[in-house]
């Protein structure tokens, strides 16, 4: 059976893990990036979602630090997280592209993506 998909904050959090990594903060802003202000992770989900990755396997703690009296903890992603990420782009992908093909076939989309 086919792993469910993964949900908008979670592929976005492997996302920003997948360059390099990352403290909570800097995660939480890189996924503000990366959906160009779309999705704003609050520091309650954040954390739920990176200790649900961890628990499943797909990202560890890379290293600890304190920083002006505070434990920074930064995350990477494990080599089943990279599996995991790039099947789920792959997925997304393939049903983007069907979408645009059967738009296009209808008229609908133009080639440059605008309809």
């Amino acid at each position: 059976m086919a792993e469910s998909p993964l949900r908008e904050p979670t592929f976005l959090v492997l996302t920003a893990l997948a360059e390099t990594p990352q403290h909570g903060y800097a995660v939480i802003e890189d996924v503000q990036r990366i959906s160009a202000g779309r999705v704003r992770l609050r520091a309650g989900t954040l954390y739920a979602v990176l200790d649900r990755l961890r628990a499943d396997g797909l990202i560890e703690v890379d290293r600890e630090e304190v920083v002006q009296s505070r434990l920074r903890r930064y995350y990477r992603l494990t080599a089943l997280g990279a599996t995991r990420l790039a099947d789920e782009a792959t997925r997304l992908r393939r049903h983007a592209d069907a979408a645009g093909d059967r738009l296009r076939r209808a008229g609908l989309l133009l080639e440059g993506g605008a309809a």
